[in-house]
């Protein structure tokens, strides 16, 4: 009986160890990778995931001993340049695009097609116009090799990543975190594009922390732990218990957090009323009581974060009002609402959050040094007790409080600004996709605090994407549709907190039903 050989892998990276001045960041790791395959790779932050791709493609270089194939063949990765010869691309998350250059210019990009075939003749932009138009095709693109990129959305310059990947006939991919910025409409078209190229031979090496995401697309599944190898799972064998505890080395029986007990039903903390902003806020009202967790749902562009700027007053209410205790806000700033014990936890940690410049200790303190100063002298001392106080209870995984907000990952970023709302003492506590971008272990730690801050008797509001998330850990849920509260689950409507209620909700599909009927 005749057997098919079995297929040869096109990368594989072998006994990749990567050593930094006092840290080990790779131990011995082994990667292998299929034609045609989807292999996602996961892992904590800090795990040795990016390291690992910055090693593949040639930004790192490797300690001596480990080594990279290609179908077969030894590969010396000495560079950027030797990874892209060999047929490597990497997509990060920041995306790397000249956003003052066209379209083609940027696939083009180190490549340029020049008048005469010449090294030294002028730049041929019509040549490298016509020689992207047939990849722009294939992969779909709604927009021309002459447009500028700057003019582009964040999903349509994902796609000029990907073609200008395509156009260097790339053979091996790498995407790290590429839906963070998209919508679900976008997400759901870079899927397709992915199991596009996937059919056509290519390997993609796909990095999330989103189970759904990985369930969706992945053939194979690796996890890195602490910067080693832990284990690889097939498509049949994938689930989240086992894939978390791979993760985290521990079980996940109690990943989700409510052991807080609201239906003593604390006293009302915040009243909102009829709030609107005379565009994307169409007149909302909600009541939060004394150690409640309450989520608020739905799809991009329903008015969630706007709702949250209204109620923390990052934006003025064109009508309604806002009652915090005692407190009564009509159009009232940040700071108002700070005082009176209302803080904010941003979607974007980086641009509006954190000062990425700064220390850990500084980021800490910034919103709280006065209150120990002296006569005009911050009190130090206290400042870096208060850092070090902060880092243990939140377990923020740092070298020193003084070392710089930017240099560390997703997740402590997370806690980093957490622990400075939290060092104002507040009362209510608004969080806006608070565990975006960051791994299972610091989600984990996310939803420790948040059941622990309940049970203090914090009023908490949480804006999610995650369904799964906002199901774990809310007591109710709001659902937001087109800037009105569409609808509510959990609590007292007698209605439980499912994905498909929450979903009925946000689409209008419930409305559609309750009018057939």
């Amino acid at each position: 009986m005749l057997h098919s050989e079995p297929p040869r892998p096109l990368l594989e990276m072998r006994g990749i160890s990567k050593t930094f001045p006092g840290v080990r960041a790779l131990d011995n790791v082994s990667l292998t990778v299929y034609p045609g395959e989807v292999h996602s790779l996961m892992g904590e932050n800090g795990a040795g995931k990016s390291t690992l791709m910055k090693i593949l493609s040639g930004a790192y270089q490797a300690d001596p001993g480990g080594e990279i194939m290609i179908d077969g063949k030894p590969l010396v990765v000495d560079g950027p340049l030797a990874a892209r010869n060999a047929g490597i691309a990497v997509i990060y998350q920041e995306l790397c695009l000249a956003p003052n250059l066209t379209v083609a210019e940027n696939i083009y990009v180190g490549r340029e097609l020049r008048h005469g075939n010449s090294r030294w003749g002028m730049i041929d932009r019509a040549a490298m116009a016509r020689g992207c138009v047939g990849v722009l095709q294939r992969l779909g693109a709604s927009f021309g090799p002459e447009t500028l990129v700057g003019t582009l959305s964040i999903a349509e310059q994902q796609l000029v990543e990907i073609a200008r990947a395509v156009h260097t006939k790339a053979r091996v991919l790498v995407m790290d975190e590429p839906t963070t910025p998209l919508s679900s409409r976008e997400t759901e078209h870079l899927f397709a594009l992915i199991r596009q190229l996937r059919a056509e031979g290519l390997a993609i090496i796909y990095i999330s922390h989103r189970m759904d995401e990985i369930y969706a697309l992945s053939d194979r599944v690796s996890v890195l732990r602490d910067g080693a190898y832990v284990g690889s799972l097939d498509r049949e064998s994938l689930s989240a218990e086992r894939l978390v505890a791979m993760m985290v080395g521990r079980d996940i029986s109690g990943f989700y957090k409510k052991e807080h007990a609201p239906y003593d039903r604390g006293h009302l903390l915040l009243s909102v009323r009829d709030v609107a902003d005379g565009a994307r806020v169409r007149g909302c009202s909600l009541d939060l009581h004394a150690g409640e967790v309450l989520g608020i749902a739905g799809l991009v562009g329903a008015g969630r974060t706007e709702l949250a700027h209204l109620i923390f007053g990052g934006q003025p209410c064109t009508r309604g009002e806002v009652t915090l205790g005692d407190r009564t806000f009509g159009a009232h700033s940040p700071r108002d609402a700070i005082d009176a014990g209302l803080v904010y936890l941003t979607e974007d940690r980086k641009r509006q959050g954190l000062f990425l410049d700064m220390s850990v200790r500084d980021n800490i303190n910034i919103s709280v040094a006065n209150r120990d100063a002296r006569g005009g002298v911050l009190n130090l001392a206290r400042g870096a007790e208060r850092a070090r106080d902060a880092i243990s209870s939140l377990s923020i995984r740092v070298p020193h409080a003084n070392v710089n907000a930017g240099a560390l990952s997703g997740g402590n970023q997370q806690k980093v600004l957490l622990s400075r709302l939290l060092e104002t003492k507040p009362r209510v506590l608004i969080l806006d996709e608070p565990t975006r971008g960051v791994d299972i272990g610091a989600k984990s730690e996310i939803y420790r605090i948040i059941n622990e801050l309940a049970r203090a008797g914090v009023g908490v509001i949480v804006i999610s994407s995650e369904l799964p998330e906002l199901i774990g850990i809310a007591d109710r849920v709001l659902v937001m549709r087109e800037g009105t509260i569409a609808g509510e689950l959990g609590g007292y409507t007698g209605q439980s907190i499912t994905q498909e209620a929450i979903i009925a909700l946000a689409t209008g599909s419930q409305t559609a039903l309750a009018q057939a009927h």
